[in-house]
């Protein structure tokens, strides 16, 4: 067997295998006693090697993307009261930022906020962190990431020359304008060479069942964040698979480029196996219907059994996964 795929097979067993020894759901609460147990209200989990606590559902930005004012605020104020603290946001993301600054204004100082850039150079970055700070009502970002390194020269070896956008992000921490650091990525590749050139407080990764278990693509990185204290934190949990425009589902969900997962007990299944990987915060889709499906059915999850995981593996080998590691 090539060492390449032998490393594949051996991160992939690992990841599934590693799920015996985690501390779960309503355990890892008890345990720590620094979750509220209450019917609907969303469980948190430590943020890497800090002592922060995040929930375990996380607030996209794109849920108020193109939303009136009051109705962002209204879904930003019953996220919080679900016990949603992580709130996630991008200047690409269309007006999303201009929409959370005023809705999350009244709670800024009880949430976790996390934004990005994909500016790769200082004067760039510098420019975009500024004017998130502004639209964003805040003086600071607990999280602030490089997003969508997808290219270790072009992304990678970017931000971190001399004037790439590694400086501002330095810079910002040292002031107090950044707590934690971290990146997004949709390359194993990319996330693993970011690794190597820092050490960041998390990765914000797609960690989706059919890429998963169908297209190995997710285990690798995991493993070793996991190895370096690093958080993860899980994007596209509900997604299915690949499909045209025009299919049905997807064309429901406009601000979905894939086909969603939208049946209750599937969704259930998607977030159990998410959530038994070594993952701080799980972010649905940016429909709000279906970010709501999920705070729904987090607080009744489990660990995911052997059986589930046999069914899943049956339902993700009929997919096409959106990201997949294999050659």
């Amino acid at each position: 067997m090539e060492r390449r795929e032998f490393i594949k097979k051996s991160t992939l067993a690992a990841g599934i295998l590693s799920m015996s020894d985690l501390k779960l759901f309503g355990e890892t609460m008890s345990e720590q006693g620094k979750s509220e147990h209450r019917p609907g209200f969303i469980p948190k989990r430590q943020y890497g090697k800090t002592d922060v606590m995040l929930s375990v559902i996380g607030f996209g930005g794109i849920v108020v993307k193109d939303a009136e004012q009051k109705t962002a605020d209204k879904n930003v104020a019953k996220a919080v009261e679900r016990g949603v603290n992580y709130f996630d946001v991008a200047p690409s993301y269309g007006d999303a930022e201009i929409k959370l600054g005023p809705a999350l204004e009244p709670y800024r100082k009880d949430v976790f906020l996390a934004c990005k850039t994909a500016v790769r150079d200082y004067a760039g970055a510098k420019a975009e962190f500024e004017q998130s700070l502004k639209r964003l009502r805040t003086d600071h970002f607990d999280l602030y990431q490089l997003h969508a390194i997808t290219d270790v020269e072009k992304d990678v070896e970017r931000v971190f020359a001399e004037d790439g956008a590694m400086k501002l992000f330095m810079e910002a921490k040292k002031d107090g304008r950044i707590r934690y650091l971290g990146f997004s990525a949709h390359s194993h590749e990319a996330a693993l060479a970011a690794m190597e050139w820092y050490d960041f407080d998390s990765v914000l990764f797609p960690v989706n069942f059919a890429g998963y278990l169908k297209g190995e693509f997710g285990p690798e990185v995991v493993k070793k964040a996991k190895e370096k204290d690093m958080a993860v934190l899980a994007l596209k949990i509900l997604a299915r698979q690949r499909a045209p425009e025009d299919d049905p589902v997807r064309r429901q969900y406009s601000k979905c480029w894939y086909q969603p997962i939208t049946d209750p007990d599937e969704a259930k299944l998607a977030m159990s196996f998410t959530l038994s990987q070594p993952v701080t915060v799980a972010l649905p889709p940016g429909e709000e219907k279906l970010f709501t499906m999920a705070l729904d059915l987090v607080s009744d999850l489990k660990a995911i059994t052997e059986e589930q995981l046999k069914e899943l593996k049956v339902l993700a080998s009929t997919l096409e996964p959106i990201f997949t590691n294999q050659v």
